[in-house]
């Protein structure tokens, strides 16, 4: 089949077709050595239509390549099944971002009462890891199970709340450090601790404290009247925003109450 007919018959332009062969996703069966021209099997007619449908999912070139190129079955379902999980975090972000946006138009901006909050050296267990701003909140979810399940097998007298510490690189920039953990009192049992949780110990630090209750989607007033404040009133420092998770966790529950804390240097009180 010439590359207009296989165009055609798997309804992917002959400029895509150009791309993905160059890509080494769906290979001509016979390219001519003195024209270029691209000539196609009707048996590639199945592989054609598998890309241009994993396309339509926004499945990366490189995986596609995998699921064409690979023979086993459970390999492809697998690969498939990691870009829809990708997906639903991404729809899940969208559905964020929608409810911020409305929360924006249908309701005042919170006047957040500031307070300040001196925080000493705390032993905490924590998850750690440098993770990309994208994967934020696959992540914190899986991190919020993981330090939920050690300390439901703590003494409960051993552990105090679960906080979040967040840098100004994974923001800025991307990609940073993010560690979730939960409070200990010494003589807590290390040995209860798995996938990848630690103990360690986090310094003590001055805050300017905004507190906020209600949906995940006022979150970021919350966090533009906090800096608001911090740049008018306060000598910021050079450290990574702090919160406490009174009740619930955002992006898990639908209400949740979290002290938000942006580290300041403290010139009165």
């Amino acid at each position: 089949m010439t590359i207009g007919d296989f165009s055609r018959a798997v309804r992917l332009t002959a400029k895509a077709l150009r791309f993905y062969h160059r890509q080494g996703v769906l290979v001509p069966a016979h390219v001519d050595d003195h024209n270029g021209y691209r000539l196609y099997t009707p048996e590639q007619i199945p592989d054609a239509q598998t890309v241009r449908s994993l396309r339509t999912l926004e499945v990366p070139v490189e995986v596609i390549r995998e699921v064409v190129s690979t023979p086993d079955v459970e390999l492809r379902a697998e690969l498939i099944s990691h870009h829809l999980a990708r997906m639903e975090d991404k729809l899940e972000e969208t559905r964020t971002a929608v409810e911020s946006l409305r929360a924006m138009l249908e309701r005042p901006r919170p006047q957040s009462e500031i307070i300040h909050r001196s925080v000493a050296e705390t032993r905490v267990v924590a998850i750690s890891e440098s993770i990309d701003l994208r994967d934020l909140g696959a992540w914190f979810r899986r991190s919020v199970s993981t330090l939920q399940d050690i300390a439901e097998s703590a003494d409960p007298d051993m552990i105090g709340s679960f906080g979040g510490v967040w840098p100004d690189d994974l923001i800025v920039d991307g990609r940073g450090t993010a560690t979730l953990y939960f409070a200990i009192q010494d003589g807590f049992d290390e040995s209860i601790l798995h996938s990848g949780a630690e103990v360690l110990v986090l310094p003590a630090v001055e805050l300017a404290v905004a507190r906020h209750e209600g949906p995940d989607a006022l979150v970021p007033q919350v966090y533009a009247a906090l800096g608001e404040h911090v740049a008018r009133h306060e000598l910021r420092i050079d450290a990574p925003v702090r919160e406490t998770y009174i009740e619930g966790f955002p992006g898990i529950d639908e209400h949740c109450v979290i002290d938000i804390g942006w580290p300041i240097f403290r010139v009165f009180r």
